[in-house]
């Protein structure tokens, strides 16, 4: 896999089935090594070890319901108080471009949870921005914040 515009951390790799797996921390179990994934588990561990996010907060792969069917939000982290949630991270492998496209599927999952922030990364490339809702606008963030400035 490519090195990626974030930190580095102790990658847990393994094969199973013929087929490489990578820890995810999150779930607890290892999951097929995709180049999305590898963003993924790249992405949750600077969340979590460098801006302090809470670990138990945060979860991989949540379903919403979105026009009757059911999607995938890459991750989605929560508030303390009743769960709600507070940010949705869309994940893209390192050679897909974040294009408008991109920000249009956050947007749908974000009509369903209706987050405070809104994170897009490919690895190489982060974008963030907080949701103003009384304004109707997005404003982008020069970068992802720090948990106890959300």
């Amino acid at each position: 896999m490519i090195s990626l515009n974030l930190p580095s951390y102790k990658i847990n790799v393994a094969e199973r089935g013929g087929r490489r797996m990578i820890y995810d921390f999150l779930r607890r179990r290892f999951v097929a090594l995709t180049p999305e994934e590898w963003v993924r588990q790249h992405f949750t561990h600077f969340l979590v070890e460098h801006r302090h996010y809470p670990a138990a907060l945060l979860g991989n792969e949540i379903t919403v319901q979105l026009n009757g069917v059911a999607r995938r939000c890459d991750s989605v982290l929560y508030s303390r108080d009743g769960g709600r949630p507070r940010m949705i991270v869309e994940y893209k492998a390192p050679d897909v471009p974040v294009t408008q496209a991109v920000f249009t599927q956050i947007s749908a999952y974000n009509s369903v949870l209706r987050a405070d922030y809104l994170v897009v990364s490919n690895g190489l490339a982060h974008y963030c921005c907080r949701m103003d809702y009384e304004r109707q606008k997005a404003e982008f963030l020069p970068e992802i914040p720090f948990y106890e400035d959300l």
